[in-house]
């Protein structure tokens, strides 16, 4: 909490039954961006507590302001709602709805949409206005959402622009690329998720601007490495973790400025290369890699890993920013809370907001927007615009819209899809909202009830893991569905490949490989098959979603512990819980001992 801040009032989610604080300057930012419309409310009214009467030409919104309470989940609960609404990597083979040929979507053959393919998605042969629906004020406003959802056509999948890149999702301009996630401007990449401007990458998380690479996680501007933690300006690195403008160097920790080291040891370029040649092969990586880790516990790890930023509370990985409150991976923002993993820079005064791209200030409880978006409340993948208060899915520079799904034109004033003039809309929102009011439904973000996708094909299952049961035990909805596997000639266990790339048959492109973990069957492309080749690489025995997760494992939740200094016994919080084992120093404590 900032120092200049009050809590106002303590509350237990109703989700998890955690105590969660809420201050006057939260209270602030719920009034500025609650909706106004000039009709006047319908009194008297249950709930009056919740609406506060501005003059016509005041406010954001204009007129009669209907407030957003505070909320009834902690923040948390809060970012798993929305991230359950968002299936980047989970791909299957369907067929298209309009044409009846064979796609790939991110839909399984076993839910109920429409689903059509890129070209006629975005086609003239269609209007998602042809699906209208008049609002019922005898239902929850949420049951007729999803009535509306199982009728709107869905895209196969969310990419855009792309060249030979067609197994992608949550994508932009991406050329000669093979799955390839929620990543934009890589060309020849292949299994990676949130990487930006790459060339050559193979199996890499969220990483940008690097080159002929493998195993990349949180890493920045590095070329010709493999298997780095948190890097940045590296070269010719390799099993490296939080280094910095290194070249040359493998096996070490928090070095900055340095060539040719081992286990942090400086070594001459003539040993260096006679240390590589003697000690390293892949059948002796694992007794290395204890080495490695053995060296790694006794280095200290920094509290948070926030870069050029002030005034900023409880946030982890928040880089040329000022003012945030409970937020992580966020750039070039200000005025942030409880907002997590911006793609590109600069937000402003937004609560509880997940994955954007540029330009986007006053945005509540919306998960991933694009390109200058204002004024977005309680929605989900908006692009551009302003004025949208629970859409789902708008590929469109659509403003002022309630209720909407898939519209992807330059509408405005619609409800539940259906068209209206300016002068019936600002009649009719506010008659919805007090109807929300009433069935406590104002104020909440769409329940993961309706989201199109099952608990366990979603993000939210990455950072916020569930089995089953615990799953369905918290209302989650959870999918048992799997897809066929593609007709191969053999099936190999993982255990049978030998480990010498030079001794892989080219045919092994014609057969699938059995997972060490969950014994799921994959296969290899070509183009993974020559990179392995090049780089003296051993195929992976893991299937591409097992090695997902075990990169994501690699990283730190996206979560805050309480825990004191291991140095000066300061209280700090940090993305190490307490009962981890690594050494943990606050900033001051750090600083003196790196540098």
């Amino acid at each position: 909490m900032f120092s200049n801040e009050k809590i106002i009032e303590t509350k237990t989610c109703k989700h998890c039954n955690v105590s969660f604080p809420i201050t006057d300057k939260d209270l602030e930012f719920y009034e500025k961006v609650s909706p106004s419309f000039k009709t006047p409310p319908n009194l008297p009214l249950s709930g009056e507590e919740y609406k506060t009467l501005l003059p016509p030409d005041k406010g954001d919104w204009g007129g009669y302001k209907y407030l957003i309470p505070s909320p009834t989940l902690c923040p948390d609960c809060r970012r798993q709602r929305r991230l359950s609404w968002r299936n980047e990597s989970k791909l299957y083979k369907n067929k298209c709805n309009a044409t009846g040929k064979d796609i790939v979507s991110i839909y399984s053959p076993d839910k109920k949409f429409t689903i059509y393919n890129q070209d006629y998605w975005w086609s003239d042969n269609w209007n998602p206005l042809d699906y209208w629906k008049d609002f019922d004020f005898s239902k929850s406003f949420f049951e007729q959402f999803k009535e509306l959802q199982i009728e709107v056509p869905r895209i196969a999948l969310l990419n855009w622009f792309q060249e030979n890149a067609e197994f992608a999702n949550h994508s932009y301009h991406n050329k000669n690329s093979y799955l390839v996630n929620s990543c934009s401007y890589v060309e020849d990449s292949y299994h990676c998720v949130n990487v930006i401007y790459a060339n050559n990458v193979l199996d890499s998380y969220n990483s940008e601007y690097c080159n002929n690479s493998y195993e990349l996680i949180d890493s920045k501007y590095c070329n010709n490495c493999f298997y780095l933690l948190k890097c940045h300006n590296c070269f010719w690195c390799s099993f490296c973790e939080d280094c910095v403008d290194c070249k040359n160097c493998i096996w070490c920790k928090w070095l900055h400025h340095k060539e040719y080291c081992v286990f942090n040891k400086q070594v001459k370029k003539e040993e260096f290369e006679k240390i590589i040649k003697s000690i390293f092969t892949w059948e002796n990586k694992k007794s290395i890699e204890n080495e490695y880790q053995k060296i790694k516990k006794s280095f200290p790890s920094k509290w948070e890993t926030n870069l050029n930023s002030t005034e900023i509370i409880a946030c982890d990985n928040c880089e040329n920013s000022k003012n945030l409150k409970y937020c992580f991976e966020c750039r070039d923002s200000e005025n942030l809370a409880y907002c997590f993993w911006m793609w590109w820079w600069w937000a402003k005064d937004c609560y509880d907001y997940d994955i954007w791209w540029e330009k986007s200030s006053l945005i509540y409880e919306t998960h991933c927007s694009w390109w200058a978006t204002t004024n977005i409340l309680f929605s989900n993948i908006i692009w551009w615009w302003h004025h949208n208060i629970y859409c789902d899915l708008f590929l469109s520079s659509a403003s002022n819209c309630f209720g909407c799904i898939w519209l992807h034109g330059n509408e405005q004033y619609c409800i539940l899809n259906k068209q209206y003039s300016k002068e019936e809309y600002e009649t009719l929102v506010p008659k919805i909202i007090e109807h929300m009011m009433k069935t406590k439904e104002w104020w909440e973000f769409f329940p993961s009830s309706i989201s199109p996708f099952w608990y366990n094909e979603t993000i939210a299952n990455e950072w916020f893991p569930l089995t089953r049961e615990e799953a369905i035990n918290k209302n989650f909805k959870w999918s048992d569905y799997e897809p066929p596997f593609p007709h191969v000639d053999k099936i190999i266990p993982s255990n049978k490949l030998p480990k010498d790339i030079t001794k892989i048959p080219d045919d092994i492109l014609n057969r699938a490989i059995e997972c060490e973990i969950t014994k799921k069957p994959f296969r290899i492309i070509k183009q993974e098959l020559e990179f392995y080749r090049k780089h003296n690489l051993p195929i992976p025995k893991r299937h591409p979603d097992q090695r997902h997760l075990d990169r994501m494992k690699l990283r730190n939740p996206r979560k805050l512990f309480d825990r004191k200094c291991d140095k000066c016994g300061k209280d700090i919080k940090t993305t190490y819980s307490p009962d981890r084992k690594e050494i943990v120093y606050c900033e001051e404590c750090y600083n003196i001992e790196i540098y």
